[in-house]
């Protein structure tokens, strides 16, 4: 068995607001990374079983290997919880899906891609290796305007004209092919008062490069509606996020599924009333308690954000 990198984040809290309410359950967990929160529900609950999706082949064989003790309460699929989702086969509905949002540990110690700026590994940053392009051929042949609004929209980035600049003004006569060398040119690019605060300051850019090539918040856009489609009524749906970006998408489309009311621009009264398709399991997110953000600080960050569906969407068939 090997050793795991990755600590899933809040795993009692998941356990506690995903657990389930009678036998034979289907969870669907749309980001299994290294198998941690499917194979704590798979422990404590017995006749539960678990489909968990992996978009890098190599985490998941990790994950596989790590569940195989559960046999066929386990199935391991490696694809994007986005396609899965996008053609689920609603005869067979999940009554719980996880998606928790963050990137690996796995892929900042091991991955060898260049996640993290730390390292001096080839700049690449895919999920999934075999697909689109690497962040390396994005630093090194995009127009610096729209570098500069890659790193703005997804890194929220204050810096980011001055950043694109420079990673411009080095490819001219340098290949920046590894993740060192492009924190190098971060580094450099801002401000001297910006260089020593509690983050790193290449930290928004390498997650605004890496959002991008792998079209997480599209991913994620694409998915909500979907995954919430797919739902048994009364399911529920988790989902952990780790950046404001994330956290806006889901507290939003969760809030609005939520409500009575929608906006309608073709109503005299400007709004028109609908049902509600889910319940919100609490107003505000759940976030790590002290002892673990001490445990595990990349918990820091995290948010869960819990709903139960109580209407079917709309198309739904029954």
């Amino acid at each position: 068995m090997p050793t795991y990198y990755h600590r899933p984040v809040m795993l009692d809290e998941v356990l506690q607001l995903l657990a389930p309410d009678n036998q034979s359950q289907l969870m669907v967990d749309g980001t299994l990374g290294e198998g941690g929160h499917s194979a704590a529900f798979l422990t404590q609950f017995s006749d539960l079983n678990v489909v968990g999706l992996e978009t890098d082949p190599g985490i998941m064989e990790r994950a596989r290997e790590r569940l195989a003790p559960f046999g066929d309460r386990a199935r391991v699929l490696n694809t994007w919880f986005d396609e899965f989702f996008g053609s689920y086969p609603l005869e067979t509905r999940p009554d719980r899906i996880l998606l928790d949002l963050g990137i690996s540990v796995y892929h900042y110690q091991a991955a060898q891609r260049g996640f993290s700026f730390r390292a001096d590994e080839p700049l690449d940053m895919r999920l999934r290796p075999d697909q689109g392009v690497s962040v390396r051929d994005v630093v090194m042949l995009t127009a610096e305007a729209e570098l500069a609004d890659i790193i703005f929209r997804y890194g929220e980035e204050r810096y980011s004209r001055r950043i694109a600049r420079a990673i411009v003004a080095r490819r001219k006569t340098d290949e920046i092919a590894s993740a060192a060398q492009l924190a190098e040119v971060v580094f450099g690019a801002v401000p001297v008062s910006y260089r020593h605060g509690r983050i790193h300051p290449a930290t928004r850019t390498f997650q605004a490069l890496r959002i991008h090539v792998n079209d997480e918040l599209g991913r994620l856009e694409r998915v909500l509606s979907s995954a919430l489609e797919a739902l048994l009524p009364g399911g529920r749906l988790g989902i952990i996020t780790f950046h404001s970006l994330e956290d806006r998408m889901v507290k939003r489309f969760f809030h609005d599924a939520a409500r009575s009311s929608i906006p309608d621009p073709s109503s005299v009264k400007g709004a028109r009333e609908v049902e509600p398709i889910v319940r919100l399991l609490q107003r505000k997110p759940v976030v790590a308690t002290e002892q673990e953000v001490s445990e595990n600080p990349p918990s820091r960050s995290a948010k869960l954000r819990v709903v139960e569906k109580i209407a079917r969407t709309a198309g739904e068939k029954a």
